[in-house]
């Protein structure tokens, strides 16, 4: 999606940004800092989450905030749905991620 959108919306992003280790802005406005959020809520350490929300709250407020939490729970639960439920990934879809999916890695992942 975020592909997608960026196209639409005529901004240049690298998404290998976020795959790297320092999960840069990507060309994505507060890119790091969101990318930092999903990392610290996905992860398991309190302490990164409490302070990754606070550095979100002060840049972004409240809406912000629930927004991108709004966000990272959707994508989360979608893909344990799919997961879950052994959705195929359609071949339409397949053939149009074939280069992203290349670049990122992700047919590496068992």
């Amino acid at each position: 999606m975020l592909r997608e959108s960026a196209k639409a919306t005529n901004i240049e992003i690298d998404l290998k940004a976020l795959t790297s280790d320092g999960l840069g802005d990507s060309g994505v406005a507060n890119g790091g800092l969101l990318a930092d959020f999903v990392e610290a809520v996905l992860g398991n350490a309190e302490t990164r989450l409490v302070v990754a929300r606070q550095r979100l709250l002060k840049e972004l407020g409240d809406e912000g905030v629930v927004d991108a939490s709004a966000v990272i729970a959707n994508y989360n639960a979608l893909d344990r749905v799919a997961d879950a439920t052994g959705i195929p990934l359609e071949a339409t879809k397949e053939a149009n991620t074939a280069e992203l999916r290349a670049v990122l890695g992700i047919n590496d992942f068992v």
